[in-house]
């Protein structure tokens, strides 16, 4: 067991303290704090996990979290902690000497700043009945009776589901709608047919909808998804723009946080004849986008998405959006553009992605980011190749966890 002095935190939500052997990356630790900690070597580090905290944060949250809460910190003390990896990223991978604009913090969802934002959830069965979080990275579950960060509306499903006897499943998925204040259910793992009762029960209990979804190796959603009952999808408000999302597909699960960012995307984007957004999922930048292009194409490879996206397109009228199905690498086809939009998963952009933006060379490039270390990465290979990084601000979605994301407008000249 070692005695650890937390200095700050480090991308990925780690405390980076200093041993005799070295550095030590801890989960669980925040800076200023001292810890013990059990260590074992990783590459060109130890790493290790929290056991006992001896000497804790000023401003610690002592409320309950579930164990993905990497951050365990009241709400204003999260901030300047985000803001700092975001300005740490931009000077240590981009080599870039700029000061991003004030973090926009996550908007209130009740009296608890930092509370009750997320829109979408999942849960294990635990042995002894009821809901359960798996700890990271193990198969070990915290049976839980109250989930703190959830939304509103899906605190009765929750408690619903909780004493509901849900033998032969694995997983539980929730997907509520503030717009709408209703909520989707997932019943994971078993067999269709005998959870039918099932759904119809729910859906006597005012759930929106349920559906069926196979447990597959290849993870949560990637095997068949069979309807039970009710809706399969309901619409949300991004910034002012109603999209549709379901529970077995992608959408931002703080709505409000993500559409101030929309919202803030478009101004940055200014206007013109042409944009293009890759990685757009079912569009809702794109929609954004719409009034100010005389034409916007939106590539997403996800059929569902897609579909989707094209819905809520033909319900809004708007008629200069196309969306092409295919890989992000189908850029070089669609230039010239003045506004090419990027919204990369964690790994950031392939460098075909990166050369394609560099030969075609857009006028303005806006980058969405959901880890500022591959989004610096990115961003260094820009500016190396001509375009200039003209803003940056980072985004709150998930408090009381190290994710941040980061809004950005790359411009081509000096």
């Amino acid at each position: 067991m070692f005695r650890l002095h937390i200095e700050k935190l480090v991308p990925g939500g780690l405390g980076l303290a200093r041993t005799p052997g070295g550095v030590a990356l801890v989960r669980g630790g925040l800076p200023g704090e001292v810890v013990e900690a059990e260590l074992r070597p990783s590459k060109n580090h130890l790493e290790g996990r929290v056991a006992r905290i001896l000497e804790a944060h000023p401003e610690r949250y002592t409320g309950f979290l579930p164990p993905s809460a990497d951050l365990p910190l009241v709400y204003p003390a999260q901030l300047p902690l985000k803001q700092g990896l975001v300005r740490e990223a931009l000077a240590r991978v981009a080599k870039l000497d700029l000061e991003p604009a004030p973090i926009e913090p996550s908007p209130p969802y009740g009296p608890e700043l930092g509370l009750h934002y997320r829109t979408a959830a999942q849960y294990a069965l635990h042995p002894l009945g009821g809901l359960a979080y798996r700890y990271p990275g193990t198969h070990e579950l915290l049976r839980v009776d109250y989930d703190p960060l959830i939304a509103k509306p899906m605190e009765p499903v929750f408690h619903l589901l909780r004493g509901w006897p849900l033998g032969g499943l694995d997983e539980v998925a929730l997907r509520a709608s503030l717009y709408e204040g209703r909520v989707l259910v997932a019943l994971v793992g078993g067999a269709p047919r005998p959870l039918r009762r099932d759904a119809q029960a729910l859906l006597r209990e005012g759930v929106a909808g349920v559906v069926w979804a196979e447990a597959s190796p290849k993870g949560r959603f990637r095997g068949l998804v069979r309807p039970l009952g009710g809706e399969v999808g309901l619409l949300e408000e991004f910034g002012g723009v109603c999209a549709t999302v379901s529970v077995q597909s992608f959408a931002q699960v703080n709505p409000r946080a993500a559409g101030r960012l929309y919202q803030e995307a478009a101004r940055l984007a200014g206007s013109g004849r042409k944009a293009v957004e890759l990685y757009a999922g079912s569009g809702v930048l794109s929609l954004h986008l719409a009034p100010r292009f005389e034409e916007v194409v939106a590539v997403e490879i996800s059929r569902d998405a897609v579909g989707r996206g094209e819905a809520d397109r033909r319900r809004m009228g708007v008629e200069n959006l196309v969306f092409h199905r295919d890989d992000a690498r189908v850029l070089p086809r669609l230039l010239p553009a003045e506004l090419v939009a990027v919204n990369p998963p964690r790994a950031g952009l392939s460098a075909e992605v990166v050369r394609a933006l560099l030969e075609g060379r857009p006028e303005r490039v806006l980058y969405i980011a959901c880890d500022p270390v591959t989004w610096a990465r990115d961003v260094g290979r820009l500016v190396q190749g001509g375009y200039r990084l003209a803003f940056a601000r980072p985004y709150d979605f998930y408090p009381f966890t190290h994710h941040v994301e980061v809004l950005s407008l790359l411009v081509l000249g000096p």
